[in-house]
């Protein structure tokens, strides 16, 4: 598995600038910037505590900075609702598996589809006419995503009941089906096998490569890391300690530091 050599050259789509988020007395994220070009992956690691995962709230409007800038497009997302940032393009894989279990695999991806509906409600309860060709549009989406994620023996299966490495790929599925350019991944791997790693980790690679899908990545497995990110962000206790490809950062004294104690 190799990174695309120059996708982390490409314009910004993403350029995150002075980011602070405080807690009351408690600085979460402190004064953290960095971008993300057209197509790349960047990878947030860090010991736990380190604030990964209050940068993706930020990111995506579950939080809101009281400094800094979020620009995705030119556009400040700072103070945006979580809804109005998802329908600009920006997409979630969350740590913890937020299907809906008692619903099939179809079912789950489709809601995915939602913020592309462009019909009301009494559209929808008449089922003709625009309604009618917006479902099949969207169905056939999915059942691209379907054999893009290799779920094609499962897709009438209820969420429920399957494993947790396809449940895992079917909220991959069901963010991809909202069509971003801005993907956030929360610890994909977070839990899986070897087997299931190495099927994550080629999808991932794929989404970029074939999809052009940016992506945004908070792992702790640290060889996916190392294998497919074009750009490395290094936190410890809310601030930047460092940012590079990754060959560049695994050297650096202060992350050997932050994740292993003093370097001897």
């Amino acid at each position: 598995m190799t990174a695309a050599p120059d996708a982390a050259l490409a314009e910004p789509l993403l350029d995150v600038a002075g980011l602070t988020l405080r807690f009351g007395g408690t600085t979460a994220i402190r004064d953290v910037g960095f971008g993300a070009g057209e197509g790349s992956l960047l990878a947030i690691i860090g010991p736990n505590g380190a604030g990964k995962t209050s940068i993706l709230n930020c990111l995506s409007g579950v939080y809101r900075p009281q400094e800094g800038t979020i620009r995705y497009r030119g556009e400040d997302l700072r103070g945006m609702r979580p809804d109005v940032i998802a329908r600009l393009g920006v997409a979630r894989m969350f740590q913890n598996i937020e299907l809906f279990e008692n619903l099939t695999v179809l079912d789950n991806l489709m809601l995915g589809r939602h913020r592309h509906l462009r019909y009301g409600t009494l559209a929808a309860l008449l089922y003709g006419g625009k309604a009618r060709r917006a479902e099949t549009e969207n169905r056939r989406v999915v059942e691209d995503i379907i054999d893009f994620l290799e779920i094609q023996a499962i897709r009438g299966s209820l969420v429920g009941m399957l494993p947790y490495g396809l449940k895992k790929r079917v909220e991959l599925g069901r963010a991809l089906a909202m069509e971003p350019t801005l993907l956030l991944l929360d610890e994909p791997v977070a839990g899986m096998n070897v087997e299931e790693t190495e099927d994550m980790a080629r999808f991932i690679l794929d989404i970029r490569g074939e999809l052009g899908v940016t992506m945004i990545m908070i792992e702790h497995e640290m060889g996916l890391v190392m294998d497919i990110a074009d750009q490395v962000l290094v936190l410890d206790f809310g601030r930047r300690i460092a940012l590079g490809p990754p060959a560049q950062v695994q050297r650096d004294p202060a992350v050997v530091k932050a994740y292993l104690g003093e370097a001897s």
